[in-house]
């Protein structure tokens, strides 16, 4: 049962996954860690509550992302692992790696673009030994990133997230596949984790090691995980559920929110990030939907691929409301599984009842 991903230990082979703008940072990722799993800080725009950070959000949010790996490993009291998630399609991405990799964070976990760079981003701050993990979507993916990771830095993944079209916030699939997994008809994971297995497994006889899959986007409860770890995953990685905890640093109105939520509230957005994404379906989907949602009027340059004058929508400030709890003007990323979110709880709690479903299902 536990997964050992360069040469640190996790006793519960669960993952959560990074959860922008504010959701997942150093509360929840340190008491998953604690729990003995992997948590995970996002470091997209993660300085909003900075003083400064109207003035200076970027430099606001390095300096908040270095405060939130310190506070996260101070947390998670030497158990478990600390990771922070990092977009490549954010204007920040290499310098939230190095700084997340210089405050001494376990692992980065990257997704959201090819992160075909990140071992040479990871060299500059030697003095790091933090395991580096693609997010990906297919097997072809895999492979790809393998193989430019080996030619050109000779590093091959530490580990593996494979992420399903089920999946909450921003997805790796196109638009009709998200809209076909939407309306229950999606690639499964497992075939998806088959063909991740098989395009791995060249690289883990050449490394002469494991390197461990982890699955994601809409592995519903600790049984489903046991299925998948049959199948040969090293474990499952789960988000929306850890959103309803109270050390989730997301507001309460943001728990309320998705307990609140029935199924058919979740729906597929498009992010000006130009992939298809998961959401709640609040005011601010309803008036991009209908045209009526007024353009961007101020930009942070948290995005590459953004345009903010053909942006529907500010993906920042969207996020930002959303975890402050403003339901008229916020983005509410959930995965496909939220409304099975009935109560608050605790990390401890979540941990528990995943791992019970998992003995259960042996």
């Amino acid at each position: 049962m536990a997964v050992t991903i360069r040469g640190r230990t996790l006793s519960l082979p669960i993952l959560q996954g990074g959860m922008g703008v504010g959701i997942s940072l150093e509360r929840l990722a340190g008491a998953v860690a604690a729990c003995g799993g992997m948590g995970t800080i996002s470091t997209a725009v993660g300085g909003f509550n900075e003083p400064d950070f109207a003035a200076d959000p970027q430099g606001a949010n390095l300096r908040a992302l270095e405060k939130q790996v310190h506070r996260a490993k101070e947390l998670a009291r030497g158990a478990g692992m600390v990771a922070v998630n990092a977009m490549v399609a954010t204007t920040q991405y290499a310098q939230s790696v190095r700084t997340a990799l210089r405050a001494g964070v376990d692992a980065v976990v990257c997704g959201a673009g090819l992160p075909k760079d990140l071992p040479a981003i990871a060299a500059e701050v030697p003095e790091s030994d933090a395991a580096l993990a693609p997010i990906v979507s297919s097997g072809r993916a895999a492979a790809l990133i393998c193989r430019l990771w080996d030619k050109h830095h000779h590093r091959i993944p530490d580990f593996v997230v494979l992420e399903g079209p089920l999946a909450g916030g921003h997805l790796g699939f196109s638009p009709e596949e998200a809209k076909e997994a939407q309306a229950g008809r999606p690639k499964t994971l497992s075939s998806l984790l088959h063909e991740v297995l098989e395009a791995l497994a060249p690289y883990r006889d050449k490394a002469g090691r494991d390197i461990p899959v982890f699955v994601a986007g809409g592995v519903k409860d600790g049984a489903e995980m046991a299925r998948y770890m049959k199948e040969g995953a090293a474990g499952a990685q789960f988000a929306t559920r850890f959103i309803a905890t109270e050390e989730c640093d997301a507001s309460a109105a943001y728990k309320q929110a998705l307990i609140d939520a029935k199924s058919e509230d979740i729906t597929i957005v498009q992010s000006p990030v130009g992939m298809p994404g998961r959401a709640l379906r609040s005011p601010l989907i309803e008036r991009v939907e209908a045209g009526t949602q007024p353009p961007v009027d101020r930009c942070i340059n948290c995005l590459v691929p953004c345009t903010p004058s053909k942006a529907p929508y500010c993906i920042s400030r969207a996020l930002i409301a959303a975890a402050r709890g403003d339901w008229e003007n916020g983005l509410f990323f959930c995965g496909a599984n939220a409304g099975e979110v009935k109560c608050l709880s605790t990390v401890r709690e979540q941990m528990g009842e995943i791992m019970n479903e998992w003995r259960a299902a042996q």
